[in-house]
């Protein structure tokens, strides 16, 4: 499947009927773990298995699926309907459930599908630029290539990974979160070991302090204040472009040229910005109009209202994109808490907060896993031309499009049966408590206070580090068990470093993504049993 090729796949209906029935199969899978569990699997690495296998079936119609191209594809198609379904549309609609506000149930999930179509756009106009380059570490995405990599190639390949994946399985089964472990190998090192010190620090705080983080919402602070840092050296990227700027290395296999590597100019990123917040202010008043809370607030209240929430779903998207960039994982709960307790302060109504939480909620889980996708893409393709890498990638969006339209359809279809077992998203509880408790102006003294050493760690380590955000990261996840398991990772590959030096880090790369391969496997398989 080469050039132009790739576009043949779409006109193939062995294809498109399994790209239909595996985004069906992703949807369900997100719908019932995020509401039994709270968490959504990553069933990319399930995606792409299954196509591996299917290639290796001696029909001649499925030979298709030995192209790492259309394994790619469908990776990405089912990976796109389970976190489309599970984080960015069931978590927003189950707020006003949980708050006794049906009515706002089917306005919801119309705002949130909105926000899902426009979180993927805008990783698909952004990747590739300076501030997500392409050569960012995206750990899962890696993990995702490597796979389909090793069943392509074989040889050495394939055993480092099956010794990677053997070792993610039984660390997973030991309790041990091996995907932190593979993270240490593949992203940055000093953003990784602030997020490990998050890590640790938020698990063992009120052990040494007598304080519980989250109570005095320090971490919340600190990520606000990362936060806007952050926004501005995105802003500060797009103003200043490349000039003078030293070349990223990418963190792979292959040694690339600079501009493969960023494909997206200060204007494309600059004209993506402009659309997104233009788009979401759309979504947000449409959202408004819909959900009947235009009648609750006054005209001033109502543009503050659009806004606002355009804002807050912009810079969620952006900063969980970047902790998931770094680090593989995305505080996307307690971006979004963050969101709602300022919206708190600013005096909106109960409706309006509830649609305002499950808008900002809708941004950033897809907006990350795409960006895990197109990562997986551009290894696979780092040989092909740039046209090449560009068309793929194009062709990847269309594929999630499509697995975003099946889980919008399969939560309308089956919502009402999920909350009619009282099935819901535990993090709702967590928002509507919230909303019905209100924040006091203590808390937003806490959240003044505890930004400013946020927004010094974010400019310290300045855009490519990003340690304020992968610090208040950790802070924010509480697992402490991770924060050793990274920092203990780290130091392994810092020490192989040095006794091996810099031609060890390219098998370090495969069998850390099969760390992360192992435990994603485990952790599926697990999660599917224990939801049933």
């Amino acid at each position: 499947m080469k050039g132009n090729n790739q576009k043949n796949i779409f006109l193939d209906p062995t294809f498109i009927i399994l790209i239909l029935i595996l985004t069906v199969m992703g949807a369900i899978i997100g719908m019932q773990l995020i509401t039994t569990l709270g968490i959504t699997a990553n069933t990319s690495i399930i995606g792409a298995l299954f196509a591996m296998i299917l290639g290796r079936i001696p029909f001649a119609f499925l030979h298709k699926f030995r192209s790492v191209y259309t394994q790619n594809l469908i990776q990405t198609a089912i990976s796109s309907a389970t976190f489309g379904a599970g984080n960015t549309l069931f978590i927003p609609i189950g707020v006003p459930f949980v708050l006794g506000m049906p009515e706002l149930i089917t306005p919801m999930l119309v705002g949130a599908g909105i926000a899902l179509v426009i979180d993927g756009a805008m990783m698909y106009r952004l990747f590739g630029s300076q501030a997500f380059p392409a050569s960012g570490a995206w750990p899962p995405g890696i993990a995702a290539a490597e796979a389909i990599k090793a069943g392509d190639e074989g040889g050495k390949k394939a055993g480092l990974l099956g010794l990677g994946i053997l070792g993610g399985v039984g660390g997973a089964i030991a309790g041990i979160p091996m995907s932190a472990f593979g993270v240490a190998f593949i992203g940055n090192i000093i953003a990784l070991t602030m997020f490990g010190f998050g890590l640790l620090l938020s698990g063992y705080s009120e052990f040494l302090f007598g304080v519980n983080m989250s109570d005095q919402y320090i971490p919340h602070g600190i990520m606000v204040g990362a936060g806007v840092v952050a926004f501005g050296q995105f802003i500060y990227l797009l103003v200043k472009g490349s000039k003078g700027k030293e070349k990223q290395k990418l963190q792979l296999n292959e040694n690339i040229s600079q501009e493969r590597d960023v494909t997206r100019s200060e204007k494309d990123v600059g004209k993506a910005l402009i659309f997104g917040y233009i788009a979401y202010v759309l979504g947000a008043l449409l959202l408004a109009a819909i959900g009947g809370i235009l009648t609750d607030m006054s005209i001033p209240m109502i543009i503050l209202f659009a806004l606002y929430a355009a804002f807050a779903a912009l810079i969620t998207e952006i900063i969980v994109g970047v902790a998931a960039m770094h680090s593989g994982w995305f505080p996307a709960f307690a971006v979004s808490l963050i969101s709602l307790v300022i919206g708190i302060l600013l005096g909106f109504p109960i409706p309006a907060l509830a649609l305002l939480v499950g808008y900002t909620a809708a941004t950033g889980p897809a907006f990350a896993d795409m960006g895990y996708d197109f990562k997986a893409g551009f290894v696979l393709r780092t040989k092909e031309s740039i046209a090449f890498e560009l068309e793929g990638r194009r062709m990847q969006f269309f594929v999630s499009l499509i697995g975003f339209g099946v889980a919008i359809i399969m939560v309308a279809l089956f919502h009402g049966g999920y909350f009619a077992q009282d099935l819901v998203p535990p993090v709702d509880y967590v928002f509507a408590a919230t909303i019905e408790a209100g924040v006091d102006s203590s808390v937003a003294w806490a959240i003044i206070l505890w930004a400013i050493p946020g927004a010094l760690l974010q400019l310290i380590g300045g855009s490519k580090r990003q340690m304020g955000i992968l610090f208040a990261t950790g802070l924010l996840l509480v697992d402490p068990i991770a924060g050793w398991t990274v920092l203990t990772g780290l130091a392994i590959r810092v020490t192989i470093l040095k006794i091996k030096g810099e031609e060890s880090q390219y098998a370090m790369y495969t069998t850390a993504a099969g760390f992360i391969a192992g435990d994603a496997l485990y952790s599926f398989f697990n999660s599917v049993f224990r939801a049933r």
